[in-house]
C-alpha cells in the first residue's frame, strides 16, 4: 500500500512540475510555511514545558563522558546530522532564477541558519519533558509522542498531520531539484543532449523523466529492505558524501592554485576553509562506514554512463588517465558492492 501510494505521489508531483517550475515553486512556498507553523508551536509549548530536573538527568545521566564515548556518539551520529542538511545547496541549484547573485549566498546561509536553529531547539527540548529511555522507545516520528505527553492526543494528531505536510512539500522541492541537477550539466555538454530539452511550459521535461522514474526504482528497491526509512536516510546520505568530499577538494585546490580568482592577493581564509571542508567530509566517509559506500558505487556506476555518452556526443577524450583511475575505483566497489549483498555480507 505504501509503495502504491508513494507511486501515485511520484508521478503527481511530475505532471505538476511539467506544468512550469515557477508554478511548483509558488506552492513549494505555501508547503513550507505551512510545515514551519506545526514546528514553531512544538518549540513554544516545549519552553513552558521545560523540566529543569528532567534536562538535567538527561545532560548528565548514562556512562562517563569520556574521550572515547563522545567520539563515538558524535561519529554515530554524523550521518542524521548531514541528512538533516541536504538540501542545503537548493539556493546554488536554482541559482539561474536568482535576480540578484548575492542573493544565492544569502539565500544558502540563512536557510542554513535557520534549519541549524530549529534542528537544535527540538533535539534539546525534547530532554526536558521526557527521560532518555522513553524517548528512545518512542515511534516516529518522536516530536508527536513528546507532544502527545504534554498537551494530550490533539498534539500527536497535530504533528502528524504536519508531518504530511513537510513530506510532501520536501518531495515537491526535491523533484525539482533532482531535474535541475541533470538539467544545468547538460547545458555545458556534460550530459547528454536529451536531458536539456524543455517542454512548452519551460520544464526539464527528460531530465524530470529520467529522475522521476529512478526515484520509481528506489521505492520498489525499499519494499526488500529491512529498515526502509533507516536504509534510504544511510543511502542518501553516503550518496552525498562523495561530491561533498570532491566539492571540498576542489575549493582547496582553486585556493591553492588561485584559479578563477580576479587578483593574486592572499587566499589564506579559502586555504583554510577548503581544509576544514576536506578533513571535515573525510570524517564524514570515515563514520558512514564501507558498507554504504559500496552500496553508493552500486548506483554511482551506472551513473557514468551518462558523463561518456555526453563526451562522446561531443567528440571529446571520454578520460583522462586519473580519472579513469577513479571511474576504476568506483566499478570494482559497484561490483564488491554487488557481491557483497548477494552473499549476504552486507545487508539493506
Amino acid at each position: 500500500m505504501a509503495a502504491a501510494l508513494s507511486t501515485v505521489g511520484v508521478w503527481t508531483f511530475h505532471f505538476l512540475i511539467t506544468r512550469g517550475v515557477k508554478n511548483a515553486a509558488v506552492i513549494n512556498r505555501i508547503v513550507t510555511i505551512a510545515k514551519i507553523v506545526p514546528i514553531l508551536v512544538f518549540l513554544v509549548i516545549l519552553v513552558f514545558a521545560f523540566d529543569a530536573s528532567v534536562f538535567s538527568n538527561n545532560f548528565w545521566g548514562g556512562e562517563a563522558a569520556t574521550i572515547g564515548s563522545i567520539f563515538n556518539q558524535v561519529k554515530a551520529t554524523m550521518i542524521i546530522t548531514v541528512f538533516v542538511f541536504l538540501g542545503i545547496e537548493g539556493a546554488s541549484v536554482y541559482s539561474r532564477y536568482a535576480k540578484r547573485r548575492e542573493d544565492v549566498g544569502r539565500a544558502t546561509v540563512l536557510g542554513f541558519l535557520g534549519v541549524l536553529s530549529l534542528f537544535a531547539m527540538v533535539t534539546l527540548l525534547l530532554y526536558a519533558v521526557l527521560p532518555r529511555d522513553e524517548i528512545a522507545g518512542l515511534r516516529q516520528p518522536s516530536m508527536a509522542s513528546v507532544l502527545e505527553s504534554v498537551v494530550g492526543h490533539w498534539g500527536a494528531i497535530f504533528i502528524s498531520v504536519g508531518v504530511v505536510v513537510s513530506v510532501l512539500g520536501a518531495y515537491l522541492a526535491w523533484t525539482l531539484m533532482a531535474a535541475e541537477v541533470l538539467y544545468i550539466p547538460a547545458t555545458y555538454d556534460d550530459m547528454p543532449r536529451f536531458l536539456k530539452r524543455e517542454n512548452k511550459a519551460q520544464a526539464p521535461i527528460m531530465a524530470l523523466i529520467l529522475s522521476s522514474s529512478f526515484v520509481q526504482l528506489m521505492i520498489v528497491v525499499v519494499l526488500f529492505a529491512e529498515d526502509a526509512l533507516n536504509f534510504m536516510l544511510d543511502l542518501c546520505t553516503s550518496l552525498a558524501l562523495i561530491p561533498y568530499l570532491l566539492s571540498a577538494a576542489y575549493a582547496f585546490k582553486l585556493a591553492v592554485t588561485k584559479e578563477t580568482y580576479e587578483n593574486d592577493s592572499s587566499r589564506t581564509r579559502e586555504l583554510i576553509v577548503g581544509v576544514a571542508a576536506v578533513v571535515y567530509t573525510l570524517f564524514l566517509v570515515f563514520a558512514a562506514g564501507p558498507k554504504f559506500l559500496l552500496v553508493s558505487c552500486i548506483v554511482y556506476a551506472p551513473g557514468t554512463v551518462l558523463y561518456v555518452i555526453a563526451r562522446r556526443e561531443n567528440a571529446l577524450r571520454v578520460f583522462r588517465p586519473w580519472e579513469l583511475a577513479l571511474c576504476g575505483v568506483i566499478v570494482a566497489g559497484a561490483i564488491i558492492g554487488v557481491i557483497a549483498l548477494a552473499t549476504g555480507a552486507i545487508t539493506i
